[in-house]
């Protein structure tokens, strides 16, 4: 199976879609496409430049994040995938919604072919979905990912961090293995040239800063969303030094 391309699907309330969008928006300088959808579920944040690789959803039950593999043959990467471990949680005909081994929802979708990244905007790039992990599932869920989409695993800056290298990507997959509760969820992050200017000026659009880390802050949107400001350079993804 090859993977044409990664997208980050942002999930926010359905009540408070407008809210989220408007603050998406505001801090990666982009637009927001028509809505569509049988019940207007879907739009994407539309760069100046580049190929659009962010989109944002309006769901019924809390939010987070999700990714949606671009592929040149669906029905062969779901047969692949439920192979691998993976569960058909819907199927639309030219797209599917499955869950993986631990059981979080991802999309196979058709490819577009389409890679250009969107430009850095104020010193920052949404460039990466991290996946949250159960410590018993971790093992699992890294093999799964690594296997689902060729690309090999790479130790992260820290023993709980894995990256798939997966060359030429707009957007990035990271594996985090939580300290203990339940897995199953995923957010957002954004590389900065500053971690803490990028706080203020998020902040500005109503976000609050939840914690600090090693390498990031964590802050939560206007509607509750939690994502990160990470201090991985917004051109090469990679750290400091």
């Amino acid at each position: 199976m090859a993977v044409r391309r990664v997208l980050a699907f942002i999930d926010r309330p359905r009540e408070r879609f407008g809210e989220a969008a408007a603050f998406w928006t505001a801090v990666t300088g982009t637009r927001l496409s028509p809505r569509r959808g049988d019940c207007g579920e879907f739009a994407t944040l539309l760069p100046e430049t580049g190929d659009a690789c962010v989109k944002i959803q309006a769901v019924g039950d809390g939010g987070g994040a999700h990714l949606d593999l671009e592929v040149d043959d669906v029905r062969a990467a779901t047969t692949r995938a439920v192979a691998l471990g993976a569960a058909v949680a819907g199927d639309h005909g030219d797209w599917a919604v499955l869950r993986s081994p631990e059981g979080r929802a991802f999309c196979l979708v058709p490819g577009e072919g389409t890679t250009r990244r969107p430009p850095v905007f104020a010193g920052t790039r949404l460039d990466q979905v991290c996946l949250d992990i159960a410590p018993g599932a971790y093992e699992e869920e890294v093999a799964f990912w690594a296997a689902l989409t060729g690309w090999p695993p790479r130790r992260g800056s820290l023993p709980e961090f894995t990256v798939l290298a997966m060359p030429g990507m707009p957007v990035r997959i990271l594996l985090q293995r939580l300290g203990e509760g339940p897995g199953r969820s995923a957010h957002v992050d954004l590389a900065c040239a500053d971690p803490d200017t990028a706080r203020v000026r998020h902040e500005r659009h109503g976000a609050v800063l939840v914690a600090r880390g090693r390498h990031w802050l964590v802050m939560r949107d206007p509607v509750g969303g939690v994502y990160c400001l990470t201090r991985r350079d917004p051109v090469t993804g990679s750290l400091p030094g």
